[in-house]
């Protein structure tokens, strides 16, 4: 077996210039393969930007799979991680330290499905009661990752990313309920209004 192909099979099909998700930090890309001798022995680096982040972290090839890095998702990932904001939002009734820890441990599993799980239980829409600080800082965690690979793998802005995922929060059925339940109270308290100008 020549070396090349050894080396090839070792980097487990990824390349330089490529997006990859990295769980503990999102997406980043790959800008270099570097050789490095440590202690007598060859070492080969992925070296991977996280511009956003301002990082730049060296996997060794032989650790790709022990860090659980992986691919960009395909569309079909995309499609189901959309659908998923659009379901219903799955709250237990455990407390928050618990559920916070199992959030936690989903945004930086690298998962998409699991990551847009938490964007879909932790969204609240104008018409639903604030969220509290924490709440707030891991659904915007969630939301940035999930952004991040929406944008690299439709090859859009982040913004543009954030915007298709909020459209299809909004579309979730218990949303819309909600929505239609604000708008039919709004309407009757223009209606009443309307009675009082006519009365006068």
């Amino acid at each position: 077996m020549a070396t090349g192909t050894k080396k090839a099979a070792q980097r487990q099909g990824f390349k330089t210039g490529e997006h990859i998700v990295y769980p503990a930090h999102g997406v980043g890309q790959i800008t270099a393969i570097e050789e490095q001798n440590v202690a007598g022995h060859s070492l080969e680096l992925l070296v991977i930007v996280f511009e956003k982040d301002k990082m730049t972290l060296r996997v060794p090839v032989a650790k790709i799979a022990s860090v659980g890095m992986r691919k960009l998702g395909d569309p079909a990932a995309v499609k189901k991680a959309l659908e998923t904001v659009r379901g219903r939002p799955r709250v237990k009734r455990t407390m928050w330290s618990r559920r916070a820890q199992e959030y936690e441990a989903k945004i930086n599993s690298g998962d998409l499905i699991a990551i847009s799980e938490v964007v879909r239980d932790l969204f609240r829409s104008e018409s639903q009661p604030e969220q509290s600080y924490s709440e707030r800082q891991l659904y915007e965690a969630a939301l940035d990752r999930m952004a991040r690979e929406i944008a690299a793998v439709d090859k859009c802005s982040e913004t543009e990313a954030v915007k298709q995922i909020e459209q299809n929060l909004a579309k979730a059925p218990s949303r819309l309920k909600a929505a239609a339940e604000a708008a039919a109270a709004a309407e009757a308290s223009d209606d009443d209004d309307g009675d009082q100008e006519e009365a006068a």
